[in-house]
């Protein structure tokens, strides 16, 4: 299944993207072979992945999600640490 995910630089600077594998995306990133942003940014780690039900469907996510302030992108990443940590307590 493709994931959306967003990854922090080490600038502290986010990168949202799309990719099947988000671990191997971001081993891709982390060497150099990602996008240009994060060849400049890196190393990134990874704060966020959301499941997409296709290729498309992640696609439109990705885009969605680019076009928002820092400030929703960050509500996104702590609302699902938040889910999380209270998956893990039950």
């Amino acid at each position: 299944m493709p994931y959306v995910y967003i990854v922090e630089c080490a600038d502290g600077s986010l990168y949202t993207g799309w990719a099947v594998d988000v671990v191997q995306r971001v081993k891709v990133h982390n060497a150099g072979r990602g996008a240009r942003y994060t060849r400049m940014h890196g190393p990134v780690k990874l704060v966020y992945a959301e499941e997409q039900p296709d290729r498309i469907a992640a696609q439109r996510r990705e885009l969605e999600i680019k076009r928002w302030p820092r400030e929703k992108k960050l509500k996104l990443i702590g609302d699902q640490l938040t889910k999380d940590q209270g998956s893990l307590e039950h």
